[in-house]
């Protein structure tokens, strides 16, 4: 996830300089589930990894990720699962399909048209957490980690802030 470029505050005619140190490798990657019920708070579950191009890493996130993080979910929420999913390749792999098949007795899911992220409230939730970390000067892959992992804690316990990225969508829960 690369955040977006922030404004810094320096006095007016002063170039602002961020020294880091060590290495610009690795990646840190993310996905994430927006839960919605009426008449319940809004839940958000998510996973991260992250990739520091050692031999036989994972680059990212992979289906045994997602399928992991539907699981916790399922367990969390004790309920079925209506799954609406934008068209990432990840998700329409082989295994992914046969988890989603074997497991249609808790598992619908629908499919967003292509090139929508205005319809998915999950872009909301990136959203916010690029928001925070524009101006983060890391110092390593541990640091982002942990800057991205306090501000998802800090959104997963604020459930306007989960239904504001539903609001923003225009979608409307039916109950």
């Amino acid at each position: 996830m690369t955040p977006p470029r922030a404004k810094s505050r320096r006095r007016r005619g002063c170039t602002p300089v961020v020294r880091v140190r060590g290495r610009g490798s690795g990646r840190v990657s993310m996905a994430g589930l927006t839960c919605y019920k009426p008449g319940k708070r809004s839940r958000m579950f998510y996973s991260i990894r992250e990739y520091r191009g050692r031999k036989g890493e994972p680059k990212g996130i992979g289906w045994r990720d997602l399928r992991d993080l539907l699981g916790r979910a399922h367990i969390q929420l004790g309920g079925p699962i209506v799954l609406v999913w934008d068209d990432l390749r990840m998700h329409l792999v082989e295994p992914m399909r046969q988890f989603i098949a074997d497991h249609a007795d808790w598992l619908t899911v629908f499919h967003l048209p292509s090139y929508s992220p205005d319809l998915n409230p999950q872009e909301g939730i990136w959203s916010l957490v690029r928001r925070d970390i524009g101006n983060l000067a890391a110092a390593n892959l541990g640091q982002i980690t942990r800057a991205v992992k306090h501000k998802l804690k800090q959104v997963q316990y604020r459930p306007d802030l989960v239904d504001g990225c539903l609001a923003g969508t225009g979608l409307i829960m039916d109950g």
